[in-house]
């Protein structure tokens, strides 16, 4: 299938199968907001286990962390979240509606076919852009702009226990101040020596300004971040950035299961790198409608500690206990989104089986919301469902597994194919006599009977 096909072929899978719904649907919906339903909860939650473990729990340099949501507004302040925390933004004048320049001129140079990055290009760059190639409103067609001008990306909220002058807060616009706020307690209370680093999973929130793409670009989101501390005068930063890339690599490839063809490294421009990073690099994908940032990294030398200290007035510097210097650390992020990654494995895997009139989620073992489905054969023969609820038991304690008795068998292997669903187990007639089950293979079709004694061996991937 082709790309617009398979991009709206996700989403009608998504809402069709339960893995992802539009927000508050039955209030007509909330733009690039969305739910994650029974399916889509439980990939998005192997996703999540599949990182934690690959990078907390399998390495001996890491902790985690769950920083809360909503901090003290100081932090925004010193980590420059309230001056440069933007997007540039138009309004058409016809419509109304609102987007992001610099993606109004990069769409409009793609269907030129001429591909150009503008992020990061200040707003009069922008504005010069927009007026010489006279790019119209994509959803009016009008040519009537607002001058553009910067939209701060902080969702704003008040916290009612303190006088109202001193009310305003923040919903976070990133997990990774969390981290930084909680350096110096992570230190204090472990043994942990440098170079260490510190990630979590958490919700994130950015009023921005999007063109769709589904849940690539949302109100809110969950975020996989990691700060690796490090002494700059005893480690290569170097040699460190180039270690987390490969492991980034090494994840999507080899644990996400995602094929080479579809990736590939950007660097920043210098007018795109923030400007506390000394190197940016992104992660591509190629989803649909390009190629895409879906994981990040960047060496972010020390400039957060060190603005946390200017605002806090704590010393934030660790001591080097063989000469008692004391320094700030360096920090090292790599940091993807997790709905991006969730999309991203959705589109890789789905397969249009032409030769079966089939559509399969290929989904790797490890990230199948379900490793197995049961069927009794028959629904209205007793027999046949008490033994397939006996099997369904036994295979449940084992993995995650669903029942289903509805309709015919063909298209209960259709319907598990479609959520990705690596095996089917079949109680039929024969299973009463022998105590065999029929076990199907997702991918392949092939069909093999097993003694339910060593079923769960040949479930275990």
């Amino acid at each position: 299938m082709n790309e617009n096909d398979l991009m709206t072929q996700v989403v009608a899978l998504c809402k069709r199968r339960g893995f992802i719904f539009p927000s508050s649907e039955i209030y007509g919906g909330l733009a690039n907001a969305y739910e994650y339903g029974p399916l889509g909860v439980e990939l998005k939650r192997n996703i999540k286990n599949l990182w934690w473990k690959t990078f907390i729990h399998d390495r001996i340099d890491m902790l985690g962390l769950d920083s809360s949501i909503i901090v003290h507004p100081k932090t925004w302040e010193a980590s420059g979240h309230i001056n440069s925390f933007s997007d540039p933004l138009v309004d058409c004048k016809n419509c109304q509606r609102r987007t992001r320049a610099d993606h109004l001129i990069e769409n409009y140079y793609a269907q030129k076919q001429e591909p150009r990055l503008v992020e990061g290009l200040p707003i009069e760059e922008l504005q010069k852009i927009i007026e010489k190639e006279q790019i119209a409103c994509p959803y009016c067609g009008e040519f009537q702009w607002t001058p553009v001008r910067k939209f701060n990306l902080l969702f704003e909220t008040s916290i009612g226990i303190v006088p109202e002058s001193e009310s305003k807060a923040y919903l976070r616009g990133e997990t990774a101040q969390g981290i930084f706020l909680s350096f110096k307690n992570i230190l204090d209370s472990t043994r942990v020596k440098l170079p260490f680093g510190i990630g979590q999973i958490g919700k994130s929130f950015r009023n921005e300004i999007t063109l769709g793409n589904f849940i690539f670009r949302t109100l809110e989101f969950e975020q996989a971040e990691i700060e690796y501390f490090f002494d700059p005068q005893n480690s290569n930063w170097e040699e460190l950035f180039d270690n987390w890339q490969e492991a980034m690599w090494q994840f999507v490839t080899t644990q996400l299961g995602i094929g080479k063809n579809n990736l590939r490294w950007r660097e920043h421009t210098d007018e795109e790198r923030s400007h506390y990073s000394l190197r940016t690099v992104d992660l591509e994908y190629n989803f649909p409608f390009g190629f895409k940032e879906l994981w990040g990294l960047a060496y972010r030398t020390d400039y957060d500690l060190k603005q946390h200290m200017e605002y806090s007035g704590q010393d934030l510097r660790v001591t080097d206990s063989s000469d008692g210097r004391k320094y700030i650390p360096h920090v090292i992020e790599p940091a993807v989104g997790i709905n991006r990654l969730l999309l991203m494995v959705l589109l890789e895997f789905l397969w249009q089986d032409e030769a079966n009139d089939r559509l399969v989620l290929k989904l790797p073992y490890q990230l199948a919301p379900y490793k197995a489905a049961v069927f009794p054969l028959l629904r209205n023969k007793p027999e046949l469902v008490a033994k397939a609820e006996s099997v369904f038991k036994l295979v449940q304690s084992a993995m995650p597994t669903t029942w289903d008795d509805r309709g015919n068998i063909g298209k209960r292997y259709l319907s598990q194919d479609e959520i990705g669903t690596p095996y089917g187990v079949t109680v039929d007639f024969q299973t009463l006599e022998d105590d065999t089950v029929t076990i199907r293979q997702r991918d392949t079709t092939k069909q093999a009977r097993v003694k339910i004694d060593e079923l769960l061996a040949e479930l275990d991937a």
